[in-house]
């Protein structure tokens, strides 16, 4: 099983389970002792209370290796060999070499250990398909989902039921977005097995008009990866322009149709590339498992920079938003809520890290700095500038805060929509509109911020007002802080996949801003996981 659900017992553990069937054995059969199978199997699943309770239930019964347990044995050892295709690491349930086992084992003492290995990859591969093979906290702090873990047992329990096939197949999580990434990490098998996309284009851009070496690289590329059709064109015309502008939508880029130096470098990208970012989109998906999204929920892709309201699958509306510093302590985490309330006209709490970080040495200085903040006490008074002694303290022992009231230049503008979370993180509009025309959005201290956070309002608000504008409208004119409730709550997820299929299976592709994906890539490869490229 995998290091987080073992527990590694002494040795003298090990000797008092073998111990223990003994004494057992011997109540239930006179003198008889043990046969050496169940001494092996106690022996070897006394590590794991989960393995070692269930054997001494079912009294040290067969699951694997057992004449009658055959068809079972098939079944669990097609499904490793399937490991590969999911981007799992192999190694921790290599069918291939617990299938030389099985024809190598002599003894009962091999066979007894053998059975207990089965149970072992098992459970191990049952986990790492319905939770994933990595703990996201351990890979990078930032990545604050909660993975529901299916209990051990209930995964062994399974085995002997009815439909043991279907329970393997649906392991993995039911999202219809795991499929097409599996597909996709198919294709991208074959391409780089086939020597990738063909050559890469040497230009500092192209457009419409141009012709030569490069255009026609710029055609065969474009064809490979199936954003163009059979031509012989040398020149750069309509339908190279009309395929560069797809390929542009697909990645995050300008739709101009005009193949520029950003455009190239994503052309460029090697299959290899984009096989890594396939893989780990699959172990996101699984890290989120098959907990419900919500009929109505709403969905922030921080690489793609946007924040969409998605109503039974379909997307009914989307806004550009701009996503934390990547910096080690204002990168935007990744975790799932659920929304509760907007509030209109806010006022600005200021994170402590930014008060005593960036504003308080301002105020040492000059005690009349930041002039738009109040200083504010525990109790949320506000407490005169003259009376307060900035030099004073450190920024451990500073005992206030500081606060911006409603204004129109309120670091949160107009509105925030709140999920309480530990993380004081929130979805809110800003003053700094100029930010949203920038193609990456990484500037703010962690929070998300809306390019349209009325109208994302506006289609909040429709499930439960005829006029949800005028509604908004009339708390906004007020100019005073005002909650409004939702009467139903709305999930939230904030995530982080650079590799998503449309619903109709084609692939876009994000850059890693934050390295994220990197970094889960190679804990994959720590992990076990075959290089890129290689099949099941």
């Amino acid at each position: 099983m995998p290091p987080r659900q073992r527990r590694s017992l002494p040795y003298n553990a090990i000797a008092a389970a073998v111990l223990a069937v003994v004494l057992s054995a011997e109540a239930g059969r006179a003198q008889d002792m043990p046969s050496p199978f169940v001494q092996s199997v106690a022996a070897a699943a006394a590590e794991d209370e989960t393995v070692s309770a269930f054997y001494a239930a079912r009294d040290y019964r067969t699951l694997w290796t057992g004449p009658q347990d055959a068809e079972r044995r098939s079944l669990v050892l097609s499904a490793f060999a399937t490991a590969a295709d999911h981007g799992l690491p192999v190694s921790r349930y290599d069918a291939a070499t617990l299938a030389a086992l099985f024809a190598s084992a002599q003894t009962e003492g091999d066979r007894g250990r053998l059975e207990v290995a089965m149970t072992r990859a098992y459970l191990a591969f049952a986990h790492d398909l319905q939770s994933g093979a990595l703990v996201p906290k351990k890979v990078d702090g930032g990545i604050l989902r909660e993975v529901t873990v299916v209990d051990p047992a209930v995964n062994l329990a399974a085995v002997e039921s009815p439909d043991f096939a279907a329970y393997l197949r649906d392991l993995p999580p039911d999202a219809p977005e795991y499929a097409r990434l599996m597909a996709a990490r198919f294709e991208l098998q074959q391409v780089v097995g086939a020597d990738g996309w063909g050559a890469a284009v040497l230009s500092g851009g192209l457009g419409q008009g141009d012709r030569g070496a490069a255009v026609v690289a710029l055609r065969d590329r474009l064809g490979a990866m199936g954003y163009l059709g059979r031509t012989a064109t040398a020149i750069y015309d309509r339908d190279i322009a009309a395929a560069v502008s797809q390929f542009q939508i697909d990645h995050g880029l300008p739709a101009t149709g005009k193949a520029d130096a950003d455009t190239l470098a994503e052309i460029n990208e090697s299959p290899e590339s984009r096989l890594q970012s396939v893989t780990v989109a699959l172990e996101r998906l699984r890290w989120m498992g098959d907990a419900p999204r919500g009929d109505r929920h709403i969905w922030v892709n921080q690489p793609d920079f946007t924040a969409r309201i998605v109503d039974h699958g379909k997307v009914t509306f989307q806004t550009r938003a701009v996503i934390g510093k990547d910096s080690a302590d204002q990168r935007s985490p990744e975790f799932s809520d659920e929304m509760e309330y907007m509030v209109v006209n806010p006022s600005w709490g200021v994170p402590r890290s930014i008060t005593v970080k960036e504003y308080l040495p301002l105020l040492q200085r000059n005690p009349n700095a930041v002039g738009h903040l109040q200083v504010v006490d525990s109790r949320g008074r506000v407490i005169p500038r003259g009376s307060v002694n900035f030099a004073a303290y450190s920024a451990r022992s500073f005992p206030f805060g500081l606060r911006q009231p409603p204004s129109d230049g309120n670091a949160l503008g107009k509105v925030k929509f709140m999920f309480p979370n530990p993380y004081n993180i929130y979805l809110h509009d800003t003053p700094s509109k100029s930010l949203f025309e920038k193609q990456v959005r990484a500037f703010s201290h962690g929070c998300i911020r809306l390019g349209e956070p009325f109208d994302f309002a506006y289609t909040l608000l429709a499930p439960q007002t005829d006029d949800p504008q005028g509604s908004f409208e009339e708390s906004l004119n007020t100019g005073r802080e005002t909650v409004v409730k939702f009467d139903t709550h709305i999930p939230v997820h904030l995530v982080y996949f650079t590799a998503w299929p449309t619903p109709k299976g084609r692939m876009t592709y994000r850059n890693d801003v934050y390295g994220r994906d990197q970094r889960i890539w190679d804990a994959l490869m720590a992990a076990g996981l075959e290089p890129a490229g290689a099949s099941g």
